[in-house]
């Protein structure tokens, strides 16, 4: 039971890493659900990774163009100062607040639940009165508005917010298109959560046990395959009926989790 436990956790996790709807939430909350014990949250990093590889995967070729031509094309330069700039702010808040943000948000279902409501209502209200777009490549984001998308991914060290849902309701302000926002997101997460992988690997080292392994490689592939297969139909349907869904769902996820708390 382990076993299927693990791969459903990673599977969760792929699925929900780069919708706005915060994996992080729903892994803290389902790992609760199914009683799983996973100490230092060693598990819960290393199937991040999974995650991690699956968007580098499918941008495989746009990483190798932006890193082939650094040195001699102007608009790999441009893009890869655009993803930096877009990083920065996160990585400064992460660098911290990661020590308050795990031993006190991660413990609070509470915050998680109304996390997840606020977002959603700040969702549906940027669906609805959103700035005219102006930006309809992620690739050709304007690097002060990455800034300004960057700025908005600090909130997402709360947990329930959702690192994805923070970015792609930034870019939305900062008048790119959806599917620009949703791409550009994807862009930021590969740097972001590379980075914040390595931090909390080195935390969390000492409980990457032998015993574990298989336990890990099951929830990890199962995260990789899961991710892989979720983003380009999430794009697709991002261009046929924006955000709305997700951010009623958001709402919907978060007061059930409040009507549950009382029970524990």
């Amino acid at each position: 039971m382990t076993y299927v436990t693990a791969a459903l956790l990673g599977i969760l996790q792929g699925l929900t890493e780069f919708l706005p709807i915060s994996s992080t939430a729903h892994l803290l909350v389902a790992g609760r659900l199914f009683g799983y014990d996973d100490p230092g949250g060693a598990f819960t990093v290393m199937i991040q990774l999974g995650s991690v590889l699956a968007i580098m995967w499918l941008y495989r070729a746009k990483i190798a163009t932006v890193v082939s031509g650094l040195g001699t094309d102007v608009d790999a330069r441009r893009f890869a100062l655009m993803v930096i700039v877009g990083c920065l702010p996160a990585l400064a808040a992460g660098a911290l607040f990661a020590d308050y943000v795990q031993t006190v948000l991660y413990e609070s279902a509470r915050v998680i639940a109304v996390a997840f409501i606020a977002g959603g209502l700040v969702m549906l209200v940027v669906e609805r009165f959103r700035p005219s777009p102006i930006v309809f490549d992620a690739e050709r984001t304007p690097v002060g508005r990455a800034l300004g998308v960057g700025l908005c991914q600090v909130l997402a060290l709360v947990p329930g917010v959702s690192r994805s849902g923070s970015t792609i309701v930034g870019g939305m302000l900062m008048r790119l298109d959806r599917p620009a926002a949703a791409e550009f997101s994807f862009f930021l997460a590969m740097p972001t959560m590379t980075a914040a992988f390595v931090y909390e690997l080195v935390q969390v080292r000492e409980f990457l046990t032998g015993a574990r392994a298989l336990e890990i490689a099951i929830g990890f592939v199962a995260a990789f395959v899961s991710a892989a297969l979720v983003v380009r139909p999430f794009l697709q349907f991002v261009r046929r009926s924006g955000f709305a869904p997700f951010a009623w769902y958001r709402i919907a996820f978060g007061l059930a989790l409040l009507a549950l708390l009382p029970a524990g």
